[in-house]
């Protein structure tokens, strides 16, 4: 049962779409800075093949944002300088780091994405359909780093504590402003 002040179903959704646009925004970011950083290292070919899959979930959003007539958070800016900042700064830091950051951000993002799933009803089917698959390209993108020695990076228990963590605020900040 909806309670006064519950948001309607529809804003729900429109907060879904609005926090997913802005984290697969955010995702672009980070593989670019990565790459800027290791993007003519060994890693060059994965980062490229993730910036793209992610650059695809974004374009996705981007056509969703305006099929539903959902206003964009107005934090895309300070997600443009971070999104990049961390991809550039965890490269910097070596490949297994920048892999680290991948893992950590894959993690939150699926579980984040399994719990919208599990919110949308039948009348959100094609959404449904939309997350689970990139949900299914973010697992991927998981395992990518975990194979590339994620696990091995210096500080990899704090440093994947600190960006899930950030990407927790993230996502509560970009769904409501």
């Amino acid at each position: 049962m909806r309670l006064p002040g519950d948001p309607s179903a529809q804003d729900r959704t429109a907060r879904m779409v609005r926090v997913d646009h802005a984290g697969e925004y955010g995702a672009v970011r980070i593989y670019q800075g990565q790459r800027a950083v290791l993007g003519r290292g060994p890693a060059a070919p994965v980062l490229a093949h993730m910036q793209a899959q992610e650059e695809a979930h974004l374009a996705r959003f981007d056509a969703l944002i305006a099929e539903r007539g959902v206003r964009p958070t107005a934090l895309l800016p300070l997600w443009h300088l971070a999104g990049f900042a961390l991809g550039a700064a965890t490269a910097a830091l070596g490949e297994r780091a920048a892999m680290a950051c991948t893992v950590a951000v894959e993690e939150t993002i699926c579980a984040h994405y399994a719990g919208q799933e599990d919110a949308l009803g039948p009348e959100e089917a094609d959404l449904r359909a939309t997350i689970a698959g990139f949900r299914a390209e973010e697992a991927e993108h998981r395992d990518i780093g975990l194979d590339h020695g994620a696990r091995q990076a210096p500080g990899y228990r704090v440093l994947t504590a600190a960006i899930k963590a950030g990407c927790r605020v993230a996502i509560a900040l970009s769904e409501r402003v």
